[in-house]
C-alpha cells in the first residue's frame, strides 16, 4: 500500500504549462542544466538535514506574499538601509546558505542567467518531492526584485483567526481553499515556542491553556518550551518529516499546535475542507500542487522588468537613475 501511495504522489500532475509570462523549461536553450543542478544540491542538503523542506518552503512563502515572487527576502541588510530579511517575522527563517550554493553553481554553468526567484521556486517544489510530496511541472522565466524593504513585510501571523487570515489570502487573489492547503505545508513545518506559547498557559489572558488543545500536547509543549533558549517544535506531531496529509488529521484530533492551524479545523468555512483532506491524501496532493503554481505566480517580473541577480544578497549594481531612485523606496 505504501509503494503505491508514493508512486502516486511522485507523479507529475497535469497542470497548466503556462502560468502568465511564465513558461516550463524556459532555461532549456540558456542554461539545459539549471533544474537538475537545483535538483542535485537539495537532494544533497535534505541527504544530511530533512527540515529543510519546511524552511524553503516557509521562505517561499514569505517571498511571494509580500512583493510578489521576486526573491526580495533574500537581500542582506545594509548599514543604509534595512532589508526583508530584517522584518519580525523573516528573523527566524533559514535556508539562505542552500540558495547562495545553487546560485554559485549556476553561475558557473551559465552566469547571469538563473534568477534566484526561480532558485527559491525551484528548489521549494524539489525539497517537497523528496519529503512525499506531490511532483508538479513549475513554470520559470521569473526576475529578480529591485526593492527589499522590511515596512512591506505583513503576512497571516500564528495567531490569527480564519478570517483575519483568509482576508491575507484574498488580497493575493488566493481563496479559501487555498489557504486551507497552503497551510497543509505545516506537516512538515516547525515554530519555535514564542510562535504558540501564549496557548500553553495563558490563552487570551484567561490564565489557563487553550481549551482547544489537547492536554497531553499541552503538557508536552510546556517541557518543552520551559527551556530557555526558545526551541521548536514540528507542527505534525505524527509524520513530521513526510509531506503528506497527517497534519489535518492531528488537527481534528486538536493537536494542533499554532492557533491558526487549530482554528482551521473548528471553523464551519473550513472544516469541511480539513476532513476532506484529512481522509483523502491525493485529493491533497493534486490540491497543494495546484496552489503552489498559483501562489508561485503572484506578481511576477518577467521579461525585462527586474534583474538577474549575480549574488541572492545583494541588488547588482544599479545602471540607471530610475534603478537608483526605485532601490531607495
Amino acid at each position: 500500500m505504501k509503494i503505491i501511495k508514493n508512486s502516486i504522489l511522485a507523479l507529475f500532475f497535469l497542470l497548466p504549462f503556462v502560468v502568465a509570462d511564465l513558461r516550463v523549461n524556459f532555461y532549456t536553450a540558456t542554461c539545459p542544466r539549471a533544474e537538475s543542478i537545483i535538483r542535485q544540491l537539495v537532494q544533497k542538503r535534505f541527504a544530511t538535514d530533512s527540515s529543510i523542506t519546511g524552511a524553503l518552503l516557509r521562505m517561499h512563502f514569505h517571498d511571494c506574499f509580500v512583493r510578489g515572487c521576486d526573491a526580495s527576502i533574500l537581500i542582506d541588510s545594509t548599514k543604509n538601509k534595512s532589508s526583508e530579511k530584517s522584518a519580525a517575522p523573516n528573523l527566524t527563517v533559514r535556508g539562505y546558505e542552500l540558495i547562495d550554493e545553487i546560485k554559485k553553481s549556476l553561475e558557473a554553468a551559465c552566469p547571469s542567467t538563473v534568477s534566484c526567484a526561480d532558485i527559491v521556486t525551484l528548489a521549494t517544489r524539489d525539497s517537497v518531492v523528496l519529503a512525499g510530496g506531490p511532483n508538479y511541472a513549475a513554470p520559470t522565466g521569473r526576475r529578480d526584485g529591485l526593492v527589499s524593504n522590511p515596512h512591506d513585510v505583513n503576512l497571516p501571523g500564528p495567531s490569527f483567526s480564519v478570517s483575519q487570515a483568509l482576508r491575507s489570502f484574498t488580497v493575493k487573489g488566493m481563496t479559501l481553499n487555498d489557504m486551507v492547503t497552503l497551510l497543509g505545508a505545516h506537516t512538515v513545518g516547525f515554530a519555535h515556542c514564542n510562535f504558540f506559547q501564549d496557548r500553553l498557559s495563558n490563552f487570551q489572558g484567561s490564565r489557563s491553556p487553550d481549551p482547544s488543545m489537547d492536554p497531553a500536547l499541552v503538557s508536552k509543549l510546556s517541557t518543552l518550551c520551559a527551556a530557555s533558549n526558545n526551541p521548536t517544535t514540528f507542527l505534525d506531531q505524527n509524520t513530521s518529516s513526510t509531506f503528506d496529509n497527517q497534519f489535518y488529521n492531528q488537527i481534528l484530533f486538536k493537536r494542533g499546535v499554532l492557533q491558526i492551524d487549530q482554528e482551521l479545523a473548528s471553523d464551519t468555512s473550513t472544516a469541511g475542507i480539513v476532513s476532506g483532506f484529512a481522509s483523502n491524501g491525493v485529493r491533497f496532493s493534486q490540491s497543494f500542487a495546484t496552489a503552489m503554481l498559483k501562489m508561485g505566480s503572484l506578481q511576477v517580473l518577467v521579461g525585462n522588468a527586474g534583474e538577474i541577480r549575480k549574488n541572492c544578497r545583494a541588488f547588482n549594481p544599479a545602471k540607471s537613475k530610475n534603478q537608483i531612485m526605485l532601490r531607495g523606496l
